[in-house]
């Protein structure tokens, strides 16, 4: 590592944003390794399941834009110690009060949203403590508790089958705990922060289709991989019949693969250009999950295929972050929360579709062969990008 990051900035700070990320991504997805737990003691059926694994998704999507203004606002520092509490304190209850019915189980999901907001908390904290030369690498680090994801898959399934599903909620507090004790002592606010984009600011950004075509791209390649994390330890079980802890650490894994190559995405990036590398990963994504949806006769053979399309998505994540401030030099905040918010949707979309369609057509194939058909769209789509965007028309 560059001698110089290591003097910049503030790397007790930096440490702890990863950790309050990783956490924090670990409960946001929990309820998709205890899906196949909570689905049996409920009774769900298969569109049921897809739906409540989604909705935290889709919460923490949507409470990103209200996490990132409190930041703007309060500082990240303190933002992050109030929504660590609240997961904290909201988790306990459901422990305490215990709920045992579909609807009740939405509570858990709004809760478990706001972790899934930490990504615009952890993200400006770390990136206010450096200057522009080390941006990348210093996001590159905190980003990398999107790892998180594969702690859940990798515990959750096997402690629930040993103490139940809703001790696991409650025990989840306790990474959370020791986690928000190690940020008190670790983190400090940021002695500048860049001031928050006005309503004129967010209007006119919106108003580019560069920016509605990055919000697409995300919502392609972070929806995938948080739709898959979320979804695939249920997938393993109903389609190959696998117990659920090794369908669990099947699917940590695969995630893992996504999560740590995404560094090597922006990288990829840097050297051949955005819009090309995104060009060669949504057509490869886009013929990995095809083959999927045809329907693979083993479980090797749809290991083998997720952990690749896995990669292909993770590389995406970071080449398309690549692009944000190379299109938008001047609003590269407003940009970060508009298409961080179209990754969570994205990733609400395909977990839920994915149950839907088993629920209605009795197979998975049909929610995969839409996503295929959404990376070739978006392969489509980055090319026409790349020769406009060449010629300098945003």
């Amino acid at each position: 590592m560059d001698k110089g990051f290591l003097k910049a900035g503030h790397a007790p700070t930096l440490i702890a944003a990863f950790l309050y990320f990783d956490v924090s991504f670990m409960v946001w997805v929990l309820l998709g390794p205890l899906g196949i737990s909570i689905a049996h003691d409920l009774h769900l059926n298969a569109g049921e399941k897809g739906f409540l694994v989604a909705t935290p998704v889709l919460a923490g999507a949507a409470l990103r834009v209200f996490a990132g203004a409190l930041v703007d606002v309060f500082g990240p520092r303190r933002v992050a110690i109030g929504a660590q509490l609240c997961v904290i304190f909201g988790l306990a209850l459901t422990w305490f009060l215990a709920p045992h019915s579909y609807g009740g189980m939405f509570w858990v999901a709004l809760v478990l949203g706001v972790a899934g907001a930490s990504f615009a908390i952890a993200l400006p904290l770390a990136s206010a403590w450096y200057p522009p030369r080390y941006q990348g690498t210093a996001l590159g680090i905190a980003g990398a508790g999107n790892s998180g994801t594969a702690l859940a898959s990798l515990f959750a399934p096997g402690l629930a089958a040993v103490m139940g599903w809703l001790n696991v909620l409650g025990l989840a507090t306790l990474p959370l705990i020791i986690v928000l004790i190690l940020f008190v002592c670790l983190a400090r606010e940021p002695a500048r922060r860049p001031s928050g984009p006005s309503l004129a600011s967010w209007g006119n950004t919106l108003k580019s289709r560069s920016c509605w075509l990055l919000m697409f791209f995300y919502s392609v390649t972070f929806g995938g991989f948080v739709g898959l994390a979320s979804f695939l330890t249920i997938y393993f079980n109903d389609q190959y019949h696998l117990p659920p802890a090794i369908a669990g650490a099947c699917t940590a894994f695969v995630v893992f693969s996504g999560s740590f190559i995404r560094p090597v995405g922006g990288a990829m990036a840097d050297r051949m250009g955005g819009t090309k590398a995104l060009m060669l990963l949504y057509a490869v994504a886009g013929f990995i999950f095809a083959s999927i949806a045809a329907g693979l006769p083993s479980v090797y053979l749809a290991f083998a295929a997720f952990f690749a399309g896995m990669l292909a998505l993770g590389l995406g994540n970071g080449a398309v972050f690549q692009l944000v401030p190379v299109r938008f030099p001047a609003q590269v905040g407003i940009l970060t929360g508009l298409v961080g918010m179209a990754g969570g949707v994205g990733g609400f979309y395909l977990a839920s579709s994915l149950g839907a369609a088993r629920q209605f057509a009795g197979s998975y194939g049909p929610g995969f062969f839409v996503f295929s058909l959404l990376c070739f769209v978006a392969c489509i789509c980055v090319t026409f990008c790349h020769r406009k965007w060449t010629g300098g028309i945003v």
